[in-house]
C-alpha cells in the first residue's frame, strides 16, 4: 500500500455510456490498489433523485423519537438504529468502547416473507412519513444499477475475464443507510467517534455526503486523509469482500467520521454486496489464494451480532 494525501477522482462517463473502459480500469486499479478510496464523477445518479434521498433522511430525523422507535431496528437488520447502540467492538484499528455517535434509518432488500432459510431475509419497516418509502426505493435501485457497472469495472480492473462472479449479486444484499451526526464537542474525548476507525465488511461503499464534512482515510503510516465533499460525487471505497475476491489486489483501507464542524451531519452509504448464500474467495487470475473461502452470510452475522445491540439481543 502507496503513502497518500488525497483521495483520487474517476470519472465514470466512459462506463455510464458504455463506451471502451480500458483507460479507465486502470485509474481503478491504481487508486483502490493504492488507496482503496476514490471519488467518482459523472455517474449517471440524478442530482434530483440524490437531493430527495437527503430530504427525506432530514424529515425522517426529525421525527419524535417515540415514531422512530416504534420501527426499531429488528434482528433482519432493518429499522430505526438509535443514537449510542451500535459500536465497532470488532475493530483492530482502534480500542472502540464507546458507541458511535450518530443514528440511522436502515433500509435493505425488500422481502414480503422472510424466508427463514435465508439470513437477513425480511420485509423493511418504513416510518410514516409521506413518500419516504418511495424515495428510498428508487434510489435503491439506481444506486444498484451503479453497484452493477463498478462490480464489472472492477473485474476489469485486476484483469478477470470471467464474469460468472457476478452471478452472486442476483440478487444482491444491499444495504441503504440514512445517517445523522450530531455535532460533537471540540472537549469530547479521543476516543468518541460519530464513526469509529473501521473497514467496511462487504464488496463496495458508495457514500453521498453532504457539505459539512467530517469523513477521514487512514494511511499506510497511520495518518487521517479528510475526505471532504465534492459536490456531486460519490465517495467510492472496497470493502473486505472484494479485497478478499481481488486476492488483496484492491484494498479495504480503514476510515472514520469525527464532526467537530458545530454542525448537524447527514451522510448517505449505500451497500453493494453478494448475496448471503455466496461464497468468497480469491478469483482465478488473480495468483495464489492469499484467503480462505467464507461464506459471506456466516461472515456478516459475526460481524451484525458483536456491533449492534438488536442482534445481541436476538442471539440471547
Amino acid at each position: 500500500m502507496t503513502e497518500f494525501t488525497s483521495i483520487p477522482v474517476l470519472d465514470l462517463a466512459p462506463l455510464v455510456r458504455g463506451e471502451d473502459t480500458s483507460s479507465l480500469a486502470r485509474t481503478f486499479a491504481l487508486a483502490y490498489g493504492e488507496t482503496g478510496f476514490g471519488y467518482v464523477i459523472n455517474h449517471g445518479i440524478d442530482p434530483a433523485l440524490r437531493a430527495a434521498v437527503f430530504d427525506a433522511s432530514k424529515r425522517f430525523h426529525a421525527l419524535p423519537e417515540e415514531k422512530k422507535q416504534a420501527i426499531a431496528l429488528n434482528g433482519n437488520h432493518r429499522g430505526y438504529i438509535a443514537i449510542n447502540t451500535s459500536t465497532d467492538v470488532t475493530s483492530d484499528l482502534a480500542e472502540v468502547t464507546k458507541p458511535n455517535q450518530s443514528a440511522s434509518f436502515m433500509m435493505m432488500r425488500e422481502d414480503a416473507v422472510a424466508d427463514p432459510d435465508t439470513y437477513l431475509s425480511g420485509p423493511n419497516q418504513w416510518p410514516e412519513l409521506d413518500g419516504f418509502r418511495e424515495v428510498c426505493e428508487a434510489y435503491a435501485e439506481a444506486m444498484t444499477g451503479l453497484g452493477q457497472k463498478l462490480m464489472g469495472l472492477a473485474l476489469e480492473a485486476i484483469g478477470v475475464t470471467d464474469r460468472s462472479i457476478l452471478t452472486a449479486f442476483d440478487p444482491p444484499t444491499l444495504w441503504l443507510r440514512l445517517l445523522h451526526y450530531p455535532p460533537q464537542s471540540p472537549q469530547a474525548p479521543d476516543d468518541l467517534y460519530g464513526s469509529a476507525p473501521h473497514k467496511d465488511f462487504g464488496c463496495l461503499t458508495l457514500l453521498a455526503q453532504d457539505d459539512v464534512g467530517g469523513l477521514q482515510v487512514q494511511t499506510p503510516e497511520g495518518r487521517w486523509v479528510d475526505a471532504p465533499p465534492m459536490e456531486g460525487a460519490f465517495v467510492v471505497n472496497v470493502g473486505d469482500m472484494l479485497h478478499r475476491l481481488s486476492n488483496g489486489r484492491l484494498l479495504s483501507t480503514p476510515h472514520r467520521v469525527i464532526n467537530t464542524s458545530g454542525q448537524e451531519r447527514y451522510s448517505v452509504p449505500f451497500f453493494f454486496d453478494p448475496h448471503v448464500s455466496a461464497t468468497i474467495s480469491p478469483l482465478p487470475g488473480t495468483g495464489p489464494a492469499q484467503f480462505e473461502p467464507l461464506v459471506f452470510g456466516d461472515f456478516l452475522r459475526g460481524e451484525l451480532e458483536a456491533s449492534y445491540d438488536a442482534h445481541q439481543a436476538e442471539e440471547a
